[in-house]
């Protein structure tokens, strides 16, 4: 299995996210929500980080956590070892409790960190636990807009910082932010680039220059970061394999045009260019790119040959020049 890449340095900011294995509940009663955030409460002092915010669902977590001093990979190791050895001790049972490694996603603050609170506070609400975010007990959104009493480990400031001084005043702003999104179909995540920056260009060459990076050939993120794929790249790569043209790969309402299929989903996989590019080039709204690859990724969970395909021309997008 390929490993995911870890990029830590001072002041990252994360939203990290973790599910039980075979996608099993990792709380099954209150105390379990409770214990977990009284573990939680623990990496503040222990190791200098900040939590800007969290969720807890069912089956897995949401945490956004900064690293003054860039050591998220033992936050959480402490984090998901300790959770996991009073979990297996009260039920009585062994093994791992988190579905492989857990999720680290590189966010830009000043650009992204608010759609991303607003992003998972509302994640109760859509997957139908609760019908209002403040409602929902296991979420830090109650602390936020003052329903519940802040946690002394949970930074808030930030977030609320950025409507007013005020306190009561960026209580109410935030609340509203939030309520907003609750008719929108707001995902910051479509932002993402190379599978796990949302950032700017600017951000993603400082994080560059920060980390040095270099290939790793069981890193497939390490090899997306320094190789800039472009559009052209993935239509000539495409075409090759499908032994066609780029206006026939473009070509919308033929049916199972699959190497069309494939170009959309590795434009949106493998490269920077914005949803919004991608549908002007196939004459598509921006949603529909989103979709299209979301079908496909589906599609290769059932069709083995299908996903041997697709990872193939990958791997020579992937490859040295």
């Amino acid at each position: 299995m390929a490993r995911p890449l870890r990029i830590e340095y001072n002041g990252a900011l994360y939203h990290i996210t973790a599910r039980g294995n075979e996608r099993n509940p990792i709380y099954r009663e209150e105390w379990d929500y409770q214990k977990f955030l009284d573990i939680l409460a623990e990496p503040p002092q222990r190791y200098g980080i900040l939590i800007h915010g969290y969720v807890l669902m069912g089956n897995h977590y949401h945490l956004l956590i900064e690293t003054p001093k860039g050591n998220i990979t033992k936050v959480i190791h402490y984090l998901n070892a300790t959770y996991t050895g009073y979990f297996n001790k009260k039920y009585g049972r062994v093994g791992h409790l988190f579905q492989g490694r857990y999720k680290g996603l590189l966010i830009e603050k000043e650009r992204y960190l608010l759609s991303v609170s607003r992003y998972i506070h509302l994640n109760p609400v859509r997957a139908g636990m609760s019908g209002r975010p403040e409602e929902y007990k296991w979420s830090s959104y109650p602390e936020y807009i003052g329903r519940e009493k802040k946690n002394k480990w949970l930074t808030s400031e930030w977030i609320l910082g950025q409507y007013s001084r005020e306190e009561a005043k960026a209580k109410r702003l935030y609340k509203a932010f939030v309520d907003e999104g609750l008719t929108l179909r707001e995902n910051p995540f479509e932002d993402l680039k190379a599978g796990l920056i949302l950032g700017s260009e600017d951000f993603m060459d400082e994080i560059k220059k920060k980390r040095g990076l270099k290939k790793h050939r069981e890193i497939p993120e390490s090899r997306r970061l320094i190789r800039s794929i472009k559009y052209e790249d993935v239509i000539t790569v495409v075409a090759k394999r499908f032994k066609t043209g780029e206006q026939e790969i473009r070509e919308a309402g033929k049916r199972d045009n699959l190497a069309r299929k494939i170009c959309l989903y590795i434009l949106r996989r493998l490269t920077d260019i914005s949803n919004e590019d991608i549908a002007g080039h196939f004459g598509i709204g921006y949603t529909a790119v989103s979709q299209a690859a979301s079908r496909l990724k589906k599609e290769m969970r059932k069709n083995k040959g299908l996903k041997k395909i697709v990872q193939e021309m990958e791997e020579e997008l992937l490859s040295e020049e």
